[in-house]
């Protein structure tokens, strides 16, 4: 019993489902209207267009039967498959199995038979289409050729009335022409008047412009060679002045440069004469060094003896400095014009055996060539191996001293 009741729960969404689809398929189906005649029209172009609008509204009529074929197959399966969810939440395997069966033999029976009566409606539109199609088409020949006939005497009637208006016309240009060929001639006549005389005219001003133009010629060539005579004239003055200045700026250049010989070899010479000068008192003063090294050694010989205490010592280490000054008084050469009262201060180191370890400009004169000449001098006097025969404890007190260098003066 329970078993029934599933069933009929079932089936009934099926039948009603498929009832639904049949009635979409047969409205689609019947709703394909015929072509409506429409009055004849007496246009030969507008029959050509009927007929090809009923060609097109069968190939669309047959295109529908199709879709609304398939519309039909896919509502089907959309209804199937809506029972088969409804039917899967109340009935079992069995009776689903059953509905899924039944649902498809009823799809295809129902689009079977949706093919055939689309099929069968298709035929007959398209016949019936066709059928007037020729009606309209035959009916619309007749009148166009009627209205083809009426035309063509008409045309004839007007073409007939045409040519005559051309005849009239061309009468009438033919007439205007005339009279304007006439009217060209004489003023082609009067033109040739006009030119003649406009040439004659022209040849004489021709004939006044080249006289005009030759006479300018003369003129210019004239006054061209006179300009040229001039320039000539002025090239020639311009050289001869060129040449002249140039042979004046040689002459200068030529005295300058006999003078800048001259002033050279007066420059070398006095620098030759300045550079013997140098050399001979370099030389006087190597002498002078050398006498007094030799007396220095000889004065100290004498005194290293005689010292005995520190006050000899003392004596010893003046007549050292003594020396000294004396030796490097005799190296010096004075350069010449220098002032009395410049002054020069020449800081002196010594080494352990008298050798000049340093000799430096402690205050300067203001004059360079007094004070190169002071070192030199220190430099020329040195070495000072009297510094050796002094007791050793003034030895060091006198390894670093002041030379202050005036004219004529050394302390």
């Amino acid at each position: 019993m329970a078993r029934h009741q599933r069933r009929v729960g079932y089936g009934l969404p099926l039948l009603l489902a498929i009832a639904l689809h049949l009635g979409i398929l047969v409205v689609s189906v019947i709703r394909f209207p015929a072509a409506e005649e429409e009055p004849p029209n007496r246009a030969i172009v507008q029959a050509t267009l009927v007929s090809t609008e009923t060609a097109t509204d069968r190939a669309q009529r047959a295109e529908e039967a199709k879709a609304a074929a398939q519309a039909a197959k896919q509502a089907e399966e959309e209804a199937a498959k809506q029972a088969e969810e409804a039917a899967a939440k109340q009935a079992e395997e069995a009776a689903e199995a059953e509905a899924r069966e039944a649902a498809r033999q009823a799809a295809e029976q129902a689009e079977e038979a949706a093919e055939a009566e689309a099929r069968e409606a298709a035929r007959q539109a398209a016949e019936q289409a066709e059928e007037a199609a020729e009606a309209e088409a035959r009916e619309a020949a007749r009148q166009a050729a009627e209205q083809a006939a009426e035309e063509a005497q008409r045309r004839a009637a007007e073409a007939e009335h045409q040519a005559k208006l051309r005849e009239e016309r061309e009468a009438e240009r033919q007439r205007q022409a005339e009279e304007e060929a006439r009217r060209q001639r004489e003023a082609e006549a009067e033109r040739q008047r006009e030119a003649e005389e406009e040439a004659r005219r022209q040849r004489e001003a021709e004939a006044e412009r080249q006289r005009q133009a030759e006479e300018k010629a003369r003129r210019q060539r004239e006054a061209e060679e006179q300009r040229r005579r001039e320039a000539e004239a002025e090239r020639q003055r311009q050289a001869e002045e060129e040449a002249r200045r140039q042979r004046e700026a040689e002459e200068q250049r030529r005295r300058e440069a006999e003078a800048e010989r001259q002033r050279q070899a007066e420059e070398e010479a006095r620098r030759q004469r300045e550079a013997e000068e140098q050399r001979r008192r370099e030389e006087a003063a190597r002498r002078a060094a050398e006498a007094a090294q030799q007396g220095l050694d000889q004065a100290i010989a004498g005194e290293s003896e005689s010292v005995a205490n520190s006050a000899q010592a003392q004596e010893a280490a003046n007549g050292f400095i003594n020396l000294v000054r004396q030796a490097v008084e005799q190296a010096w050469a004075i350069p010449p014009n220098v002032t009395g009262n410049a002054t020069a201060e020449i800081r002196v180191r010594l080494g352990p055996s008298g050798e000049l370890f340093a000799a430096s400009i402690g205050r300067s004169s203001g004059d360079s060539a007094f004070d190169r000449s002071a070192l030199q001098a220190v430099r020329a006097a040195a070495p000072f191996a009297e510094l050796r025969e002094l007791p050793s404890s003034v030895q060091r007190q006198y390894r670093e001293f002041n030379l202050r260098f005036q004219p004529g003066d050394i302390r």
